[in-house]
This record gives C-alpha cells, structure tokens and sequence, in this order.
C-alpha cells in the first residue's frame, strides 16, 4: 500500500539516516529480546518494507514478547487482540452505536484504528474475521455500513500463530498467507542467550521500562526514502527470474505471485538501506528471499513442520538453481 495516499506531506529521510534508525530499533528490541538480532532486523525489514508480518513459532519463544518490545521502541498507537473463535469482524473494524444525546449514530471504532496491531493467534479465529483483518492490511482502510475510514499511516500488522495446535484453529488460506510480506520463526534462544533473558526478567520485566527511540512519522520517512533505492534491470530480471522459476520448478503445486516479487524488490532495498547503501545487489535479493518466498509456495506433500521444512530446502534449490548477475551483466 502506498503511504502517500494518506501522508502526502510525508519527505523521505536520507539513506544514512535509515540505517541509524534501523540500529536504534535493534538496540533497544535487544533489551528485551537477547541473541535474536538478525530475527529482530527482518521485522524491522517487514516495517520498513511497508509489509506486515507472520510469527508461526511454537509456544514461550517470545512472539507477543517481540511485537511488544518493537510497539514500545516507536511512539505510535499499540493494539493487542487476542484472536478467538467467537471474535467477529465488527470487533475489530468498530460498530455505529445510537447516541441517544445526539439522536443520531456515532462510530466507535474498534483496535484495528492504531499504528501498530499485534493479532494474537490469529488461526484461532473464523476465515470472516480473518479476512476483515487482511482486507485492511491491503487497503489501508475499512468499510463500515458504507462509509469508508483511512486507518492510522504507518500500518503494521504483526500476527502471531502456533503450528503444532491444530485443534479448534481456522489455518489461513494460500491467498490469505501471501497478503504477509514475510513469515518469521523466532526460534529458541542458545543458552547463552537463554540464561542472560532469566537475569534480565529476574526482577522485572524490561519492557515496563522500555522507552520509544523513533516516532511515527521517521518510519513514515524512512519508508517513503527506503522506494528511493535504486534497482538495475539486472537485478530487477533476476527477481523475475526467481520468481518464475518458483512457478515452473519440479515439485512447486504453487509458486510465488506477482506481489511476492514486488515483496522480494522492497525486501531488499531495505537490506541494501540498512547497510547504507542506495543501491540493491543480488546478494540483498538472496539474503531475503527464503523469508518472503517460503510462506508463498506449495510443494507436494507439504503439511505441518515437515512440510515447512520441505518448502525451504526447495527455495534453497530455487536460489542455487537460478543464475545471478554481474556487474557487467554477465552471470555466476
């Protein structure tokens, strides 16, 4: 979604200066959540890329802890839902209620009018709601009885879903799944990291003291410069390239769409911004690429962990399969 539809005074920040805020973020997300760095940068990554995010990890590894940690580093409005069967679209979206000192019906509006949104276990909730929820990740608006409301620039979406309890859960849909511009794991921490979080929650709990390092309108700024970020054609054909080798490659039923590609571009101008650079190289495209493409395809066979598993040793394929460019044009 652009931004601009609903910023248009929004001016994007110079290239040096995402990187700086990229490194505040990180740092003080680190207080919180230790030994994750490079998980923390490809949040930052989805944030940055003006895309929404997918936590599927299984239960106490610190998803909610991570989207907390990240809602408290910006000054910005914070939402939690805690997704349940019985939740409808309207408890997200908001309701026209009769006033009666008005004589007249007022809009309430529900959570989903904030900056940042943490969607709790969202699989655990019907496809209606689901879908009221992904409607407005894409539209950057919602609907209500024929009135249509712009929802708060920036607009981040971090959903969280656990993958081995299946029972009582409503997974999303192929469809759905790609609206998320990557699925993340956060994975156990190594015992280092492990025995330093027990000190650090000993006490207290350091989100109750963590403090916003950036406001909203520097992510606005930064995600207005982050387009500013040139792509060769080259680069550009290599995106193409992966992207339909994703669609014709032994053992795909599905590969990656047309919106994936242009996630895998933004992707990596985010990647080359964040390491100062104002250009994209094939390396920024490989770095990135099995976070936004896995969630994309289907393999044969594919289900449950095993089945992740699969998908990611075929994009692993897919990226050794497809050739990369040179500066000259020429191919590796």
């Amino acid at each position: 979604m652009d931004e601009t539809k609903h910023s248009p005074q929004t001016q994007p920040m110079p290239i040096g200066e995402i990187r700086t805020l990229a490194v505040a973020l990180r740092n003080n997300i680190s207080k919180v959540i230790n030994g994750k760095e490079e998980v923390i940068d490809l949040v930052l990554t989805a944030l940055f890329a003006s895309g929404h995010l997918l936590l599927e990890d299984m239960p106490g590894t610190g998803k909610t802890t991570l989207a907390k940690a990240l809602a408290k580093s910006i000054d910005a409005d914070f939402s939690r839902v805690q997704f349940t069967p019985d939740i409808l679209p309207s408890d997200l979206t908001g309701i026209n209620f009769f006033d009666q000192k008005k004589s007249d019906f007022v809009f309430r509006p529900g959570p989903i009018f904030t900056s940042i949104l943490l969607a709790d276990e969202i699989n655990r909730t019907t496809p209606r709601t689901q879908s009221s929820l992904l409607e407005c990740m894409e539209e950057g608006q919602i609907t209500v009885d024929g009135v249509t409301y712009p929802l708060q620039q920036p607009f981040f979406v971090i959903a969280t879903q656990n993958p081995i309890e299946t029972s009582g859960t409503f997974p999303l849909p192929e469809a759905q799944l790609d609206r998320f511009f990557m699925k993340l794991s956060v994975g156990y921490p190594d015992r280092e990291a492990e025995s330093a979080m027990l000190g650090r929650f000993q006490q207290q709990n350091p989100l109750d003291s963590l403090k916003p390092v950036a406001d909203k309108d520097q992510i606005l700024a930064a995600r207005q410069a982050v387009k500013t970020v040139k792509v060769s054609d080259a680069v550009r054909g290599y995106i193409v390239d992966l992207a339909r080798a994703s669609r014709e490659f032994q053992g795909v039923r599905l590969g990656m769409s047309p919106r994936g590609a242009l996630a895998l571009m933004r992707g990596a101008q985010v990647r080359a911004a964040f390491a100062g650079r104002d250009f994209v190289t094939p390396d920024d495209v490989k770095t990135i690429a099995p976070h936004v493409m896995t969630h994309r395809l289907i393999t044969r066979g594919s289900s449950g962990l095993r089945g992740e598993n699969t998908t990611a040793q075929t994009v692993a394929e897919i990226l050794g399969s497809v050739p990369v460019p040179v500066e000259n044009g020429a191919a590796q």
